[in-house]
């Protein structure tokens, strides 16, 4: 966590970015991004939005909606858009072009997590903590039908059958 909050803070134009995390996944990841950063000395404000295309699945719809917006004000903020994977990339391009459109000076994403091999639409994160093969994954805020989020931990989940 350390060494991604030291290449972020060392990318931002300013020491007091806006970390928006992508609910409900990037909780745990978010929070202690947020605690690295500001052992940097970087000042972090926080909110959130909400999106999903999974529901009580683990496969995604294909379709993708906003469940709650950012409620502060982007326009003119560095900003940081925090996802725990980026897989097929829908969600993350969706809310990136979402908050894009609110007029932030500056534009960065990360995610804990890039499975590039699920990717179906053109998106790469600008910062990520680790590359993982084609497999899903709960702990950490990542979950299989709403278990397995507070794993302290990530792991593979054995397809069933």
């Amino acid at each position: 966590m350390e060494q991604l909050a030291a290449a972020i803070s060392k990318d931002l134009p300013d020491p007091a970015p806006l970390v928006i995390g992508l609910l409900t996944g990037s909780f745990i990841f978010h929070a202690d991004l947020v605690r690295a950063m500001s052992r940097l000395n970087v000042h972090s404000r926080v909110d959130f939005m909400a999106v999903s295309h999974y529901g009580a699945t683990t496969e995604p719809s294909g379709l993708v909606k906003i469940v709650k917006d950012v409620t502060l004000d982007v326009s003119g903020r560095s900003v940081l858009l925090v996802d725990d994977i980026l897989d097929t990339g829908r969600s993350l391009s969706l809310a990136r072009d979402l908050v894009q459109a609110k007029g932030p000076i500056w534009l960065r994403t990360c995610v804990l997590l890039d499975k590039p091999s699920r990717r179906t639409v053109p998106i790469d994160a600008d910062h990520v903590g680790f590359e993982i093969p084609d497999v899903w994954v709960i702990g950490f805020g990542l979950d299989a039908g709403g278990e397995g989020r507070a794993l302290p931990y990530v792991a593979a989940v054995e397809p069933e059958g």
